[in-house]
Order: structure tokens, then sequence, then C-alpha cells
């Protein structure tokens, strides 16, 4: 039975947009439907505030959190916990409350690994940080980050099934950032902006 609720409820948790319901809450735009149309962070901070950003990145990131951590509380199997994970993922990507159209799940993978092994959830920021810091893209620092974590996963845990779950979600975030994919290798991804530029 657990094996059906984790992943359902982890769906139907990944479902709530943070971004969507932020914005509504700070009367912003509607991320879906202005700037890039991705329901984020980055998104709701380019149409809105640096408040309205960290309180969706971290709805996000609770999003992946509090599955992962309801199953380890109801002492699921590392199946049971994956499923969890799983279900939250793909509720964020294709979320049933706001008409399948969800983010690109970077914050909400994040959320998953903080509560499945810290650690791995560090060496992920670091990673992302130390991608984004040389290249300056965001969209090339999480495809990176997120190939590495089945790997990390392999390292610090050994679990085949945890580390098969982790190819999947580098898979799924692979499939979500297929147009960053085009840009990057066109050359016209936007790049991160370490500082605001002068005023003329």
């Amino acid at each position: 039975m657990l094996l059906i609720l984790l992943p359902l409820g982890g769906y139907l948790l990944g479902s709530v947009s943070s971004a969507v319901l932020v914005s509504k809450l700070m009367d912003l735009p509607d991320p879906r439907q202005s700037g890039s149309g991705n329901p984020g962070a980055t998104n709701v901070l380019r149409l809105g505030n640096k408040p309205a950003a960290v309180l969706t990145l971290l709805g996000d990131v609770l999003k992946g959190v509090l599955p992962v951590l309801i199953a380890k509380y109801l002492d699921a199997d590392t199946t049971g916990i994956a499923l969890a994970g799983l279900g939250a993922f793909l509720g964020h990507l294709f979320p049933v409350f706001f008409g399948f159209a969800g983010g690109k799940g970077v914050a909400t993978s994040l959320g998953i690994f903080l509560a499945l092994n810290p650690l791995i959830a560090g060496l992920q920021v670091v990673l992302w940080a130390l991608m984004a810091l040389v290249f300056r893209y965001s969209s090339l620092a999480a495809l990176v980050t997120a190939l590495a974590t089945p790997v990390l996963l392999s390292w610090q845990m050994d679990d085949p099934v945890l580390t098969g779950f982790g190819g999947i979600l580098a898979a799924l975030l692979v499939f979500r950032h297929r147009a960053n994919i085009v840009r990057l290798v066109q050359g016209n991804e936007s790049t991160i902006q370490l500082k605001r530029r002068a005023q003329q």
C-alpha cells in the first residue's frame, strides 16, 4: 500500500506550484505567462523581487524534502523512498493543479536529496556553484549537477535502487532543459549576471 500512497502523495504535494502561489500572493505577473514562462524561482526573481524568489525557492525545495522525510518516518524501504521522491518531482514538472505546466525541477530535486542524504545535497550545491561561477550558465550548471548525481549516489549510498532513481531524475531534468541545451549549442543561452550593469 505504501508503494501506491507514497508516490501519489508526493505527486499531489509536488503539484502545488510555489511560483504561481507566491506570485498571486505578492501581486506579481503569472510566471507561466511572463518572462521565460517557467514557474520557478529564477523567473519569479526576473518578474518580481528577491523575497518572492526566495519564497518560491524554499517552497520548491520543501516539496522535495517532505515526501522523502514522510517515507523515512513510515519506515519505507529504498524503493518506497525513491517512489515518494519521484512522485514529488513529477508533480513539480507536470502539476495536476496547474494544467500540467510545471517547472524544471532543479530546486525540488535538491530538496529530495537534502532529505535523502545531506552530504550529497551539499556536493550538488558546490558542483552547481563551481560550474555557474566558471561558465556563468545556470542551465549548464544544473545539467552537469544532475548527470553527476547518480555517481554521487553510487559513491555515498551504494544502493542500486537509489542510483537508478538518480538516473531517472537526471534524464527527466535533461528532458525539461532541452530548449536550454539547444540555446547552449547555438551560443545564445542567457548567462548569469554577477553584477548589475551600471545605469546609463
